[in-house]
């Protein structure tokens, strides 16, 4: 069979039996008669499609959002009773002639302050601190459990608990049981002496 193309051209087209047509012949169409597409060089055969296996997700809509909306909410009702019950003044407008003294540092220096009343500065403001982080940069290398479940890593949640609750305890030393003077006062005694 020959078809002919221009004048002077011929195109010889071999005949396909119908019986052994298959899908990429059926598709075999000018690329004129059919629409484009993102795909459109791409032939649909030659894309291997695998079935997806059901895995043990949950939508995010609603269980994640009414949670997370939930948190949000709750947060923020807590945040309008602080606002509502603790009394947090504005001090007065600053003055470059005078120098205020500060009596204690901000609430994220207040457990390196607690640590610089009990040891020599070089031993509380390097070598405990130091010594901290340096855990926490090795603590992946010494714990090698593969594992993601929390009750699996006993060694490094142990490790982040103490870390966070030694620096936890310093900072609640220094904000409530440091009065005037950066002295040590009991809070149900003398009042409570709170500034961040």
């Amino acid at each position: 069979m020959t078809d002919t193309k221009k004048p002077g051209e011929t195109r010889v087209v071999l005949p396909v039996d119908p019986a052994r047509r298959t899908e990429i012949d059926k598709q075999r169409v000018p690329m004129s008669a059919r629409p484009y597409r993102l795909l459109a060089l791409v032939k649909q055969d030659a894309v291997v499609r695998v079935q997806k296996e059901p895995d043990d997700t949950v939508m995010t809509w609603p269980h994640l959002l009414t949670i997370e909306f939930m948190a949000a909410t709750l947060m923020s009702v807590l945040l309008l009773l602080m606002g509502l019950f603790i009394n947090a003044p504005l001090e007065d407008l600053a003055n470059g002639n005078i120098t205020p003294a500060v009596a204690k540092a901000p609430w994220y220096f207040l457990g390196l302050q607690e640590l610089l009343t009990m040891f020599h500065p070089m031993v509380a403001g390097v070598t405990i601190p130091g010594v901290g982080i340096i855990a926490l940069i090795l603590a992946p290398y010494l714990d090698r459990n593969p594992s993601n479940k929390p009750e699996d890593r006993k060694f490094v949640t142990s490790l982040m608990t103490v870390h966070l609750m030694f620096w936890a305890v310093l900072v609640i030393i220094g904000s409530f049981f440091r009065g005037p003077g950066f002295n040590f006062v009991l809070p149900w005694r003398d009042g409570l002496f709170f500034e961040l």
